[in-house]
């Protein structure tokens, strides 16, 4: 694991479910800058790369590397199809994730965050991180530990307060088992913990390198929280503002939506940078900051630079599929392209944005054409049954099955699945035995007024283009 003596001015927004890959954070962090790797869904996009033929090699590659080779030749046993499964197969899932995983499903994260991480870190010396949302809390022990036998650099996690996840870095790095606690509904009050032991994988507990920890906040109050004791400080904050892509915190006080039904925020959300200073942490500045100006106001105002989201996503070593790609930046070139903080579109119940375009789900008609169904289910949430058994449960699988499971009606309404549809916009979407296959959705930041400047420069514009152009104040 490297140690950076200097920390970078710049860090790539982990996006999305495989926008941002290790293409993309290799690019990025062969600048010296921060290359961050998604670490959603890794397991089926590894699972459905083997089973397209392992395009490149790379994925088995990888698992050449992976410190423990009777894992690695499990995975590529259940998944790997030489020459790739035919044009309209569906592919085949991997284990859902929940609080008692078997052992293929767990070998399968560990793998794929290894495999992520690793081949994002190969021909440069630069810093690789990965991004966590904290709402996916069962996944997120096994996936850490994959990436950080990937020798991984930062971690970065949002989405929730991640309070333990320092003392979980700790615990792997001393090669000890670690425990998060599990938000369970209806669990009444007595807390449910998840313990994963490194030895289940590699039959042992090797001490790893410690990647430096970053949590991604939008209040000044979460971040004193976080800093305030050992145990669940970070090593430093993203400050996320509320028209970055993907998930938004919601505004603080009673909800207002303005004529497009969008969330109002004001005063009460922007972030006191002198508060964040007086920390004693560094702290980057994300959400709108993606230009050279932007960069230097940051660094005076005490932050150590900014995060970089939306144009890294439109860029040529993105993993965004080309067709969408090229369609949103027509689309935003010509004035046209409208991204919105949908309230209802994701089941987390955080303010999601989405990128309005033909053939996606934000278009009515093709969310309301699709037939709910569940069958990744990275966004459900434990539920305590009557029975005291734990169920799994999630606003936008089928109604009936979210009302059996004690949901309420008004919770569905409006729901779009996101586990398919962001998988679907990298090109990896589910084919259903029906012929149909899943429609993507887009999410991005709402200030893409760095579009012109890049695009100047070349067309399409490369990763490096956007480090350089960032860095043309310096």
């Amino acid at each position: 694991m490297r140690r950076p003596g200097r920390l970078p001015s710049i860090i790539q927004g982990g996006m999305g479910v495989g926008v941002s890959g290790w293409r993309l954070a290799r690019a990025v962090a062969s600048t010296g800058q921060l290359g961050v790797v998604s670490g959603v869904g890794l397991d089926t996009l590894m699972a459905r790369r083997l089973q397209l033929g392992d395009p490149g090699g790379h994925v088995r590659r990888a698992l050449e590397n992976f410190p423990f080779p009777l894992v690695a030749e499990r995975v590529i046993e259940r998944y790997y199809v030489e020459g790739g499964i035919e044009g309209n197969a569906t592919f085949r899932l991997v284990p859902k994730v929940t609080l008692t995983p078997g052992r293929p499903g767990v070998e399968l994260a560990v793998a794929a965050n290894f495999v992520e991480v690793f081949l994002a870190k190969q021909g440069h010396g630069g810093p690789v991180g990965v991004n966590y949302m904290e709402k996916l809390q069962a996944a997120t022990p096994a996936a850490l530990y994959g990436a950080m036998l990937g020798g991984v650099d930062y971690v970065l996690m949002g989405a929730g307060i991640p309070a333990e996840v320092p003392a979980l870095i700790d615990a792997f790095a001393a090669g000890l088992p670690g425990e998060l606690t599990i938000d369970v509904l209806g669990a009444g009050g007595t807390p449910t913990r998840l313990l994963f032991d490194p030895a289940t994988v590699a039959g042992s507990r090797p001490q790893l390198g410690r990647p430096q920890f970053m949590a991604i906040v939008s209040s000044n109050m979460l971040a004193g929280y976080l800093a305030r004791e050992r145990r669940t400080r970070p090593e430093g904050f993203v400050v996320e503002g509320h028209i970055a892509g993907g998930h938004s915190a919601k505004p603080r006080g009673p909800l207002a939506v303005d004529s497009s039904g969008q969330p109002t925020y004001g005063p009460r959300d922007e972030v006191e940078l002198a508060k964040m200073a007086a920390l004693g942490l560094p702290f980057w500045l994300a959400g709108g900051y993606a230009s050279p100006r932007s960069l230097s106001a940051a660094m005076r105002s005490g932050a150590a630079g900014i995060q970089v989201g939306s144009a890294f996503a439109l860029c040529e070593e993105s993993n965004l599929d080309p067709a969408l790609r090229r369609a949103v930046l027509e689309r935003a070139l010509a004035g046209t392209l409208q991204v919105r903080a949908d309230l209802r579109a994701s089941p987390t119940g955080f303010p999601f944005k989405v990128v309005d375009a033909p053939t996606t789900l934000s278009d009515k008609d093709v969310a309301e054409g699709r037939a709910r169904v569940c069958d990744l289910g990275y966004l459900r949430s434990p539920y305590r049954k009557p029975n005291g058994r734990v169920g799994y449960r999630c606003p936008s699988e089928p109604v009936n099955d979210y009302l059996r499971k004690g949901g309420q009606l008004e919770d569905t309404v409006g729901r779009l699945c996101l586990c398919n549809g962001l998988i679907a916009t990298i090109g990896l979407g589910q084919r259903r035995d029906d012929g149909t296959a899943e429609a993507p959705v887009v999410t991005l930041g709402q200030d893409l007024s760095f579009l012109p400047a890049l695009m100047r420069r070349r067309s399409p514009y490369t990763a490096r283009d956007v480090v350089e152009y960032l860095l043309e104040g310096d």
